[in-house]
């Protein structure tokens, strides 16, 4: 009983453990220099804690210069949830790799964060300045198309005003996107504390050789000390530029396959995702499955990714959406990420084989040629009761016993083919009588509908006119679509409407030009009119 009573006491305080709302801590970056002040963040979303996190764990490794707390609410699925901030200015008292540890609000427990504190570089000459400006680039040397990560960081140890401005960065042969927002932090360089604006650019070479990036200029007004303490606004203008900077840009290394679209990337990974998933449960013909290939590229902009290959099966029919491009932003730089999205309906049972799907790629970080791979999926269709399947070929007993049937059938054809004659014969020589009222709607009022539902662009509607247009005509939809190709096409654009996500941008004047535009299954011929001339096929 003692050690039940101990398993019980463990198992409710880890329950507990879980059950306690979380504290979630972040940082605004983890890599620094010595003597830069970086901001922890914690936040909580328990209504019921007073008070402010315990910071003591913090004392050994950092100095608490700032903290602020901020309250806010917001809405989420119609649900209203208040949650609290606290944001804490830390100074790291050494360098190398220091660990933030947990800290504590009530029963709440923060995660710990590693940090990586670099040693600080003492001989910048412009430190004796007051207002100076550092550009760096993460590497002197890349392949053409790759990415460099430009540091723009301005120093001050006056205050300036809010009227600052820098140069635009403009290069030729290269193009040249920000790198997230502009952040402050503080740095103390041989014990003066300075302010430091930092800005960051992804820098894309398109053209092998040497790559100069200019000057920046930085603009603003310094505060005077005598003016500031007399409340005035008065200072002197502050005009700094930064030291020019040269990247050797190498070419398409020779390894490269032709015809290959190059990417030149520090990591790339390939993802797949399936819903339903037809490895859990079994597929039917007509199910639709939905297939996600995310392709994900470190150190690319979306906009670089590639096509991946299309899926085409027999016996699979494909409906792709629009990609899905997104530019994740990190200390390293950006990471690329697209993904495409398609419905997949098997239209045959048995094993359909997807092939693999490769993705060429240069490691510009071991610089080598890679290769990144889905591994091939076999996918299992079976017979779905609800829709009309082909008779399989059975062996020669079985077409036998099966004959007679066929046989009666043609035979009741014959009479009443015989007494249906037999009738019109006798009808020739009675007066003409009118017609009885239908039961149901007017082939005339079903085409009005079908018109209205495509013209309408109501994929679901017209699928339904066209359903009951179809079962007052002498064919099959399937039998008129296979011999007129408009037909045909106008029908697989709306069945890649009702199966895929895209549905509302379906235009449905494409299917009711098709449908006014059928010819006759057979040319027969018909009395003519008084005129001499035949009725048309769709009287408006």
């Amino acid at each position: 009983m003692s050690r039940f009573g101990v398993f019980l006491f463990s198992l409710l305080c880890s329950v507990m453990a879980q059950a306690a709302p979380s504290l979630q801590a972040s940082v605004d970056r983890d890599r620094l220099e010595a003597g830069e002040t970086f901001e922890l963040t914690l936040e909580s979303q328990d209504v019921t804690q007073f008070g402010k996190p315990d910071l003591r764990a913090l004392e050994g490794d950092f100095e608490v210069r700032a903290t602020r707390q901020l309250n806010s609410l917001h809405t989420l699925d119609g649900e209203t949830r208040a949650s609290t901030r606290w944001i804490i200015t830390l100074l790291p008292r050494r360098s190398g790799s220091l660990r933030i540890p947990e800290l504590q609000l009530g029963q709440s427990h923060s995660q710990a964060i590693d940090l990586q504190v670099l040693q600080a570089d003492a001989s910048r000459p412009d430190s004796a300045k007051q207002v100076f400006v550092e550009a760096t680039v993460d590497s002197q040397q890349v392949y053409v198309q790759a990415q460099v990560v430009l540091t723009l960081r301005i120093y001050h140890s006056v205050s300036l005003y809010d009227d600052s401005s820098l140069s635009p960065l403009q290069l030729e042969n290269a193009k040249v996107e920000p790198l997230g927002e502009s952040r402050t932090y503080e740095k103390e360089i041989n014990g003066v504390r300075h302010g430091v604006i930092e800005t960051r650019y992804v820098v894309y070479p398109q053209q092998s050789g040497s790559l100069e990036i200019p000057p920046l200029t930085f603009t603003a007004t310094a505060a005077d000390g005598a003016s500031q303490a007399a409340g005035a606004r008065a200072g002197r203008q502050v005009q700094v530029s930064s030291l020019p900077l040269r990247i050797a840009v190498r070419p398409i290394p020779a390894a490269w396959p032709a015809d290959t679209p190059w990417l030149p990337a520090r990591a790339l990974s390939l993802e797949e995702h399936w819903n339903p998933d037809p490895a859990s449960q079994p597929t039917q013909i007509g199910d639709s499955l939905t297939r996600s290939i995310t392709l994900r590229a470190e150190g690319l902009s979306s906009t670089q990714l590639p096509p991946l290959p299309a899926t085409e099966i027999n016996g699979l029919r494909r409906y792709p959406d629009q990609p899905l491009l997104r530019n994740d932003i990190n200390e390293r730089g950006m990471t690329a990420n697209r993904e495409e999205r398609e419905a997949l309906v098997p239209t045959h049972s048995g094993e359909l084989a997807l092939p693999a799907l490769e993705v060429t790629w240069w490691n510009t970080r071991e610089d080598h040629l890679e290769h990144s791979s889905l591994p091939a999926r076999t996918l299992s269709v079976q017979d779905n009761p609800a829709l009309s399947a082909e008779t399989p070929v059975g062996d020669n007993s079985s077409a036998s016993t099966l004959l007679w049937p066929w046989q009666l059938a043609t035979l009741v054809f014959a009479l009443t083919t015989l007494l249906g004659f037999a009738l019109w014969w006798r009808a020739r020589s009675q007066p003409a009588v009118l017609r009885a009222a239908q039961n149901g709607p007017s082939p005339r009022t079903l085409l009005d509908d079908l018109k209205r539902a495509c013209l309408a662009n109501d994929p679901q509607a017209t699928r339904q006119a066209l359903d009951a247009w179809a079962r007052q005509q002498p064919e099959t939809l399937a039998e008129m679509a296979a011999r007129f190709v408009p037909l045909s096409d106008a029908l697989d654009g709306l069945n890649g409407a009702l199966y895929s996500e895209s549905g509302q941008y379906w235009q449905g004047e494409e299917l009711w030009r098709a449908i006014g535009a059928i010819p006759p299954a057979e040319q027969v011929l018909l009395p003519t009119a008084e005129n001499g001339s035949l009725p048309p096929l769709y009287p408006k």
